[in-house]
């Protein structure tokens, strides 16, 4: 039976192949444009299409009656994983990457993303948004494949009217406007500016992730008003009305993005795709799913996922087939007639056909996941789903124990809510699906050393560049990283000599370097306190002037160092053994200085 249901598969999918193939062998110039959306933290149940009988998404359910919703898309627990996944089409923890913060929210310089095999192939291609993929020279977008980058490095930006925390292909500039509108009337230009080439445009928004933030300058605030009102009048907590205010807002760009692609004449050229990066954060309504955002339940790696394109894919359509972010790279690369680059070993695969036919089987036999704040393990937050039964652990200690629990085991077909652990009526299938997880991580992990990527420093299209407190490892005890935000993020408790904070560094180019360090510092009685900053053999004493308070930051120049080529660490500490009382270390500067 099941052979003859793979051949069934493989004969309707190459058929939908053939007929895919016919189509564009009338126009054999034209390949199809792709505009991949993405929300931020938009949770399975966060739309109208899983039900949800608060929230108003009348253009996304529009879309999935004109296309196909998969029911079943599951996403990494956290974002630059998933990302990670989807720009190669590997499981991230093969790609260097491992975190959202810490420097370990880098993907590495060996890998090949999706829009460099694009470009390759003759496609336009932009990011819009949210990059999180990594921040320095060598890491950015539009090194790594996009032609056009107009968005942010980080997790998450502070201000969502008029943001500051926003680049052009590397360059800060200022904006005005509201930042889910910013992103898509760049990437309306990117693809009206010419369409003689077919497009890649990536449009990654970065709501609703936190702050929770709709328009709040003096002229747009009555607009943002407006919509947290409407959930507000439904009964909804304001942390909620704000959430679905977001993701309206998303809703009407979305419609303003169907609009323009049937204006010029693209609707039928072009395949829409709408998701998430992982689970959701909002709590009102969640679809009877366990679960959210950083968790291995269904309801944290879960997301909508709507696929469009008029006269190619049935409208109306659902399918439960299992599949992943992974699997986005093989259905791009299909999709534009092109092949795996030599050497790229996949683990997704392509859901083309599934999309041409509307359904079918899952590529997968399982899929896994996992994800711990700080190094990767397999005894924190894992699973392993299979086609009936899936298997979760979540340890808050993260570590392995002598007699190892086998997990929670849950019967979806069943118990889709995973209510009901099962692990006790099926011991073998729990044992199991444990040791294949171990395999798996085993096998993702092999070769792999997680810690923060060297900072490239030196490089001619980045000459300052900002050492941020959280790409610092610090030995000793006392010294802490306090999050507040990315830019605002501080290293505190400076309270002897004996604990250091250093950076990696990969000198691209030797030379001499200003050193300039952004912090607060205000004790009692007042003190002055000096730094002491070490790279090589080179060193350098920097004594601070206090600010107006521990809150208030300010600049000051410590001096120069030459720093030699390669890899090697900067170093700091406080210079006198009682250390530095009320000091908050934000940044660190490095600045190329001329020959």
């Amino acid at each position: 039976m099941k052979i003859r249901r793979f051949l069934l598969t493989a004969v309707l999918g190459l058929s939908c192949l053939m007929s895919l193939n016919d189509a564009q062998a009338q126009e054999p110039t034209k390949r199809p444009n792709i505009l991949l959306i993405m929300a931020d933290d938009q949770g399975y149940w966060d739309t109208e299409v899983a039900g949800n009988p608060h929230i108003e998404t009348p253009a996304l359910k529009q879309m999935a009656a004109e296309g196909v919703t998969f029911t079943h898309f599951h996403a990494n627990m956290v974002c630059a994983p998933t990302r990670a996944g989807l720009m190669t089409g590997r499981h991230y923890l093969r790609t260097g990457l491992y975190n959202t913060r810490f420097g370990g929210d880098t993907l590495g310089r060996n890998e090949t993303t999706i829009a460099q095999v694009l470009k390759s192939a003759g496609y336009r291609t932009a990011l819009f948004g949210k990059w999180h993929l990594g921040r320095y020279s060598q890491y950015q977008p539009h090194r790594r494949g996009f032609d056009h980058f107009f968005g942010h490095y980080h997790g998450h930006i502070e201000r969502y009217s008029n943001p500051d925390q926003v680049v052009v292909n590397g360059q800060p500039v200022e904006t005005r406007g509201y930042v889910t509108d910013l992103f898509t009337e760049a990437a309306i230009d990117f693809i009206k500016r010419d369409q003689q080439q077919p497009f890649f445009c990536f449009l990654a928004f970065n709501a609703p992730h936190s702050p929770f933030l709709l328009d709040t300058t003096h002229f747009g605030q009555p607009e943002g008003d407006k919509l947290i009102e409407k959930y507000l009048a439904k009964g909804l907590p304001l942390r909620e009305a704000r959430i679905y205010g977001m993701v309206k807002r998303i809703d009407q760009n979305l419609s303003r993005l169907f609009e323009m692609l049937k204006e010029q004449g693209l609707d039928e050229e072009t395949l829409v795709i709408y998701t998430s990066d992982n689970g959701g954060v909002s709590k009102a309504f969640k679809a009877g799913l366990k679960g959210s955002k950083g968790s291995a339940y269904e309801g944290g790696t879960r997301v909508p996922f709507v696929v469009r394109w008029p006269g190619k894919i049935p409208a109306g359509k659902q399918t439960d087939a299992l599949v992943a972010q992974i699997d986005l790279f093989p259905t791009f690369c299909e999709l534009a007639g092109v092949s795996i680059p030599e050497g790229v070993d996949l683990d997704g695969k392509s859901i083309l056909s599934l999309m041409l036919q509307g359904g079918g089987e899952s590529p997968h036999e399982y899929l896994y996941h996992t994800w711990d704040r700080y190094t990767p393990n397999p005894w924190h937050r894992w699973s392993i789903h299979g086609p009936r039964f899936k298997l979760v652990g979540h340890d808050p200690q993260g570590k392995k124990k002598q007699q190892e629990p086998a997990g929670q085991l849950y019967d979806l077909t069943a118990d889709p809510g995973e209510t009901k652990d099962v692990s006790r009526k099926y011991p073998e299938e729990a044992s199991r699906l444990r040791n294949e997880f171990h395999r798996w991580f085993d096998d993702v992990t092999r070769g792999q050393e997680y810690q923060p990527a060297a900072i490239p420093v030196g490089d001619p299209t980045e000459t300052v560049v900002e050492l941020q407190p959280s790409w610092a490892i610090i030995d000793g005890d006392g010294l802490e990283y306090s999050f507040d935000g990315y830019d605002w993020d501080t290293l505190d408790g400076w309270k002897s000599n004996k604990t250091t904070a250093h950076w990696q560094l990969d000198v691209l180019k030797p030379g001499r370097y200003e050193v300039e360090l952004s912090y607060g510092y205000r004790s009692e009685p007042a003190t002055s306190g000096t730094l002491l900053l070490t790279a090589g053999d080179q060193s350098l004493s920097c004594k601070l002037p206090m600010t107006t308070s521990q809150n208030v930051f300010m600049k000051t120049i410590a001096g120069t160092l030459d720093l030699s080529q390669g890899t090697q660490k900067l170093t700091i500490r406080a210079a006198a053994p009682e250390g530095i009382q009320g000091l908050r270390l934000n940044s660190i500067w490095l600045k190329a200085l001329p020959e």
